[in-house]
């Protein structure tokens, strides 16, 4: 058994595990630990009935009971109460939460990118077979945001969303800032830690990033976000001595999922992207270090928030799955729903011509006289105010600048940016990196 026979005398909840990784391993152990506790706070007795992996025979952690094992996960899904979704990717886990959600069972799933490429479709049948569809951990492992979100700030008006919801990525930038290694190195470094992949490209190409930012956006705007609406842009090209200047104007640089509130000809819309930022040494996210997570929530009523914590890890995600356990099966034995999808406002999303941004850009050019007046001319053509201008020289006659602008459009920093790589008296556009939370 894996928890105590003093069953609570209003109900028993049927719980079934698809998957048995790092996460769920984790959950069985602490089901079998807090069997107690989580009875008590539920109201029910959380019997695990199966545990559902690819090979039956594979070596498990000594507190997985093995006669829980099967290879049949419909099966399983067919006499769960509650069905928990730890396989991760699309297929088979898209097929067996709609069917698990059709047939009125809750389902708890950690799964960032089933929730950003499909969430209409499995909020409709969790509406059709009334049903509760709950994600904690599929956005920031332990971090409490979609619940913060969802239900914390319900009362409230959101108006931005920033957040370092990727660990891997966030490691590799700390150790590029603070040990001064490329990013090859700590890449490699991480992978021998285990915080990276063998394949890191969906975490290093921000595509798990943009997955968690449409999770985002859709809670905190209560519009229908999809991870294509996300564009996305990764760490891979990020140098040490980006790193360096980043240091040298007061920043740190982070991989940041953005989304806010924007207005254009009056009407009100969201922009959602994925980007390497500079943020402001005094800025909160600055001092998010390894592979923690942060998300900083912008409301009108509220002010800022932030939800800092452990973004990964088996006990640290298993902690987010088994609070939406427990309040699963409290709704199960008790009544009641968790919150519905909200997509009643449907705000369009915009492009760079509603979208406000400051950038750095970092030239190389001739130090000669004119050519810091041409530069800041194309700024000021183009209606981009300058905040900051630092000028370092070299022995052969060619300068760095490194300029940071006030806020304006996308568009118009854009077009500042393909001008300036024109003017003769720039020889290379070195870098162009959005600054953020200033």
């Amino acid at each position: 058994m894996l928890v105590t026979e003093n069953r609570p005398t209003d109900g028993v909840v049927r719980v079934g595990l698809l998957g048995c990784g790092t996460v769920g391993s984790q959950v069985v152990r602490l089901l079998r630990e807090h069997g107690d506790d989580w009875a008590a706070r539920s109201g029910a007795h959380l019997e695990l009935v199966g545990i559902a992996v690819r090979d039956t025979a594979a070596e498990r952690d000594p507190w997985v009971p093995r006669d829980l094992l099967t290879d049949d996960a419909e099966g399983l899904v067919g006499r769960a109460d509650v069905v928990i979704e730890l396989i991760g990717g699309i297929e088979p886990a898209r097929t067996l939460v709609l069917r698990a959600l059709r047939s009125g069972a809750t389902v708890v799933t950690g799964n960032k990118a089933l929730l950003a490429a499909h969430g209409p479709e499995l909020h409709a049948a969790a509406e059709a077979g009334d049903a509760d569809l709950y994600y904690e951990a599929a956005v920031a492992g332990a971090v409490p945001v979609v619940y913060g979100l969802r239900e914390s700030l319900a009362g409230d008006k959101i108006t931005a969303v920033l957040g370092i919801v990727n660990g891997t990525t966030n490691y590799i930038l700390d150790e590029m800032a603070t040990r001064g290694l490329s990013f090859d190195q700590a890449l490699s470094q991480a992978q021998e830690l285990g915080y990276a992949e063998a394949d890191p490209t969906a975490d290093v190409d921000g595509h798990d990033a943009a997955a968690k930012a449409a999770i985002l956006a859709s809670l905190a705007f209560h519009t229908r976000v999809g991870i294509d609406d996300v564009p996305v842009t990764g760490i891979r090209h990020i140098t040490a001595e980006d790193m360096a200047e980043a240091r040298e104007t007061g920043h740190v640089m982070k991989l940041l999922a953005v989304a806010r509130r924007t207005v254009s000809g009056g009407t009100e819309g969201i922009s959602v992207r994925v980007h390497p930022a500079l943020v402001p040494a005094a800025h909160p996210l600055a001092a998010v270090h390894g592979a923690f997570n942060a998300v900083v929530v912008e409301s009108e009523s509220a002010g800022r928030l932030m939800f800092y914590g452990q973004g990964a890890g088996g006990a640290p995600t298993a902690s987010a799955v088994l609070s939406d356990v427990v309040a699963a099966a409290n709704h199960k034995v008790h009544g009641g729903h968790a919150p519905r999808e909200s997509t009643y406002a449907e705000l369009p999303l915009h492009g760079p011509d509603a979208t406000a941004a400051r950038t750095q850009v970092q030239l190389r050019l001739a130090h000669a006289p004119g050519t810091l007046a041409a530069v800041a001319g194309v700024y000021g053509e183009e209606g981009v105010s300058i905040d900051s201008v630092r000028q370092q020289r070299s022995a052969d006659g060619v300068a760095q600048l490194t300029i940071i602008s006030d806020v304006s459009t996308e568009a118009a920093l854009e077009r500042t940016v393909a001008r300036l790589a024109e003017e003769p008296h720039v020889h290379e556009v070195i870098s162009v990196t959005r600054v953020e939370g200033a």
